[in-house]
Order: structure tokens, then C-alpha cells, then sequence
């Protein structure tokens, strides 16, 4: 097996030797020598070996971000536009044409 950092091979080991009902206090110890003597596993790994793009930023942030207080904000804002919306198509309403300020056509006034 390879095992990219330190704590993937105690884990492993300890599971194992739980498994095996052996003395997993004195193994741990072992295994933890065995590793101090090891120029790979003398510091952890780093995070990330690339540097971080906007994407990784944008993505922090938003795993910062309470969704439910977040989807009332959207909800609100939603409903603002629409308001704002339905006003403007209101304010911009133009009447049908051949009716007059009274709201009678030319054709039906002959009739009254």
C-alpha cells in the first residue's frame, strides 16, 4: 500500500491491529519511531501544491454562507424586482387605441 502522509498509515495500522487484538498503545509507539526515522514523513504534506485561482476564493466564500439567510435575501430581491416590474409596465401602459378619455369607442356612441 501507499499512503500519501503519516496519518493515513496510523490510522491504518491502528485499525488493523484493533482487528488483530493487539496492544495498540505499544504498536502506536512503534510505528511513531519507525516513522521519525523517515525523511519522507518528517513534515506534513502541504495543502495545495498549486496556488490558489479565484475559483478556490469564490469557493471558500461561499462555503461561508448561511443559505437560509441567504435565500430570504434573494427571495427579497426577487420580489422587489417584480414589484418594481409590474409599476414600470403600469407607469408605461398605453391605452387601447379608437377609445376615448370617456372609454367609449366612436362606433358605440352611435348606438346609445
Amino acid at each position: 500500500m501507499l499512503f500519501s502522509a503519516p496519518v493515513y498509515i496510523r490510522g491504518f495500522v491502528r485499525g488493523y491491529a484493533k482487528l488483530l487484538k493487539l496492544d495498540v498503545p505499544q504498536i502506536m509507539a512503534a510505528l511513531d519511531a519507525e516513522l521519525a526515522q523517515t525523511t519522507k514523513f518528517a513534515e506534513p504534506p502541504p495543502l495545495a501544491e498549486r496556488p490558489h485561482t479565484f475559483v478556490d476564493f469564490l469557493t471558500l466564500q461561499l462555503s461561508k454562507v448561511d443559505w437560509r439567510k441567504g435565500l430570504i435575501g434573494v427571495g427579497a430581491i426577487i420580489a422587489l424586482v417584480a414589484v418594481i416590474s409590474v409599476w414600470v409596465s403600469w407607469r408605461h401602459h398605453k391605452p387601447a387605441e379608437g377609445l376615448e378619455a370617456g372609454g367609449v369607442s366612436p362606433r358605440a356612441r352611435r348606438f346609445r
